[in-house]
């Protein structure tokens, strides 16, 4: 009998196999084989055969790509590594100083870059485990996406099961989901047949057919994928060396990667890549908005390193965008999540890049100043990188003689908070934080996550219902919640408002550090709450002190110190954290008296730079130590660095330190300085 069952699983796995390899020949490589009547042969086999053994069917198996059933929503999933985005670049001037600085950065004279089409499409995060595809996901906001397992299944161009016995434990492959221009023409005249509405663009078909909460939806709209690169990683033979490799490796497990991919070195090889690619633009089978340049040494990735959001080692150079003129009938000023006053222009609608256009970013106030725009003018829209659509000059030979400036408001237009522009910044942005109704959702998200007072269970999706059902207005009426009006909200049942309830009565007691990082006063991240904290030792100092005082304070400047002070000028600011506290939030009180620094210190306002491993201490220990003393700490060596303190294994920190002739210290040298 278990002679027969494995006959039967080996002629199973046989199918699968032989239906994978058609599916890549036919999806990925575009040469298929076998004729489709012989591949649909093959197909109704394996079903007949698994429905006749239903304990033997598996979750890779080809027949499986539409068998869940439909969602009633996507959960949410956070990246093991944040998906990045790249900085852009819409100049060669741009991409010239993009080369130099990776130049200078690893004082070398030329780079080998890995070069592709930047896909307009949308990414996302493919995850295998021992080859098995486990789950799929959007890029969402960097650090957590949508689950979208079950529409990625139905993509024949994603493997479910990686072709190798040599399969990593764990493969995290991105890449960007798009539809295909002829499949694009395609699903619109069954659009047009069916009375439906049609899709824009390619990209806004594969947007909407791969968030269908219904998997068949998904699948009779035919995706694609294309690898960009990969993720986490566990396990050997995947290289490490080079991203062209990586692009090569993928390609042997039947990732599809695009056949434009180069390797090429220096900037002139780069541009002239650009212009070529941009010439075939219209004859590539897929949507692209430019190209991609990568360092294509890992190594060398590594050393550059990332700046906020973006890496380094990386830029999309994207092609013009498309333009169209029109006239300005007016400038709203919306408020962002993050409080900024951004100028909106409403439009006449006009047709720009595929898409009809109404509103348009202005940017800023110094903008529109700069590009002389006024109400009633006839201006050029553009979809900057064919995207977002912005407002790029006043056709002044048509200027209308009732034309009339715009000026800025100087209070939020939605609460009246004050709105403030600090120094070195092109944006105003409104200073009620705490009860600005456009700002309400992600001040409260901010407050009750895991750093700041550590609600467990306050996330995203019971925010949006606390707010929409007018529960919450402020941080401070979580601490109001009954469970009664917990229990009554979607998906709640009473076990988990009780929860909820529980863990918004345990946040009460906190930090002060947390406290302070949780108001989400712009510019204080963890760093700076901690320092904030340590160095006042009581809330009302910090809410009554100068900007003067603020900046004695370790790695607190001009603008963040504006910062502080404008969120504590605010009144209803105030009168939320006055809620607060009556609520019962409480931290323990610090005992000593807020910290004076040294201000004759032999490192006071040095500038220390850590690398390699200290004896005995770590880095954050020496760090405190240099703070305590009035020192700053840096994280690369320039010509304004002091000391560098270095330990074992010290890096490339070590190398630039004596080049440039900077003092290089070890531990025991470090404590004799700070004593």
């Amino acid at each position: 009998m278990n002679n027969g069952i494995e006959a039967i699983q080996q002629q199973l796995q046989k199918l699968r196999d032989l239906i994978d390899l058609h599916n890549y020949q036919y999806y990925v490589l575009d040469d298929p084989i076998i004729s489709d009547a012989e591949y649909d042969q093959l197909f109704r086999e394996l079903q007949q055969l698994e429905q006749r053994y239903p304990r033997l069917v598996v979750p890779e198996s080809p027949t499986q790509r539409i068998g869940a059933a439909p969602l009633k929503d996507f959960s949410q999933v956070t990246h093991r590594t944040p998906m990045l985005s790249l900085s852009n670049a819409f100049e060669d001037a741009e991409v010239e100083a993009f080369d130099r600085r990776v130049r200078e950065g690893l004082e070398v004279d030329c780079i080998e870059y890995a070069v592709e089409p930047k896909f307009d499409g949308l990414a996302v995060s493919l995850c295998y485990e021992q080859g098995v595809f486990i789950t799929g996901a959007t890029r969402g906001d960097g650090n957590t996406g949508e689950d979208i397992t079950q529409n990625l299944r139905t993509i024949k161009a994603i493997p479910l099961r990686l072709p190798t016995e040599n399969v990593p434990a764990l493969l995290e492959v991105r890449g960007e989901v798009l539809m295909l221009k002829a499949d694009f023409l395609k699903l619109n005249e069954q659009q047009h047949e069916k009375g439906e509405k049609e899709f824009a663009n390619p990209r806004n078909a594969a947007a909407g057919s791969l968030r269908q909460l219904d998997p068949r939806i998904t699948a009779s709209r035919r995706l694609t994928f294309f690898a960009y690169g990969i993720g986490v990683t566990e396990g050997e033979n995947i290289p490490t060396d080079k991203h062209s490799h990586i692009m090569t490796y993928l390609a042997t497990l039947h990732f599809p990667v695009a056949r434009e991919c180069q390797v090429m070195m220096g900037v002139e090889a780069l541009l002239s890549y650009y212009h070529e690619i941009g010439q075939l633009r219209e004859r590539l089978p897929y949507d692209i908005d430019g190209v991609v340049y990568k360092v294509n040494s890992l190594r060398q990735q590594e050393e550059l390193g990332f700046v906020s959001r973006a890496p380094r080692f990386a830029i999309a150079h994207k092609f013009p965008a498309q333009e169209a003129m029109t006239e300005l009938l007016g400038i709203d000023v919306q408020v962002g999540r993050t409080g900024a006053l951004t100028p909106v222009a409403r439009l006449k609608p006009v047709f720009v890049g595929g898409v009809t256009v109404t509103n348009a970013t202005l940017h800023n106030a110094d903008e529109i100043k700069r590009k002389n725009i006024m109400i009633g003018d006839t201006v050029m829209v553009r979809r900057a990188g064919d995207v977002i659509p912005e407002v790029v000059s006043v056709v002044m030979a048509q200027r209308n003689v009732l034309a009339k400036p715009f000026v800025m408001p100087d209070h939020c237009p939605v609460c009246g908070a004050r709105a403030v522009r600090l120094p070195g910044e092109t944006i105003a942005r409104c200073t009620g934080g705490l009860f600005c109704p456009a700002q309400q959702k992600r001040a409260i998200l901010h407050f009750a996550s895991r750093r700041a007072m550590d609600i467990e269970g306050l996330g995203g999706k019971l925010v949006e219902q606390l707010v929409d059902h007018a529960l919450v207005r402020t941080p401070a009426d979580l601490y109001k919640l009954e469970l009664s009006a917990l229990a009554n909200l979607e998906r709640m049942a009473e076990k988990s408002a009780n929860n909820i309830v529980a863990a918004i009565e345990k946040s009460k007691h906190t930090t002060l550090a947390r406290f302070i990082y949780a108001l989400g006063i712009r510019n204080v991240g963890e760093a700076t709450a901690k320092e904030l904290a340590r160095y006042f030792g009581s809330l009302d100092r910090l809410m009554d002190t100068d900007r003067e005082r603020l900046q004695q304070v370790t790695d607190i400047g001009p603008t963040v110190a504006q910062s502080i002070t404008d969120f504590f000028a605010e009144p209803h600011n105030r009168e939320v954290i006055a809620q607060l506290r009556l609520s019962g939030v409480n931290w323990q009180k610090n005992v000593v008296e807020p910290v004076q620094l040294v201000q004759h210190s032999a490192i006071n306002g040095k500038i220390f730079v850590l690398t390699g491993s200290l004896p005995n201490m770590t880095r954050d220990e020496a760090k405190e130590k240099i703070h305590a003393m009035g020192g700053k700490v840096t994280g690369s060596v320039s010509t304004k660095t002091d000391y560098v303190v270095a330990g074992a294994d010290p890096g490339s920190k070590y190398d630039k330190a004596v080049k440039l002739g900077v003092v290089i210290l070890d531990e025991e040298a470090l404590l004799d300085l700070l004593q």
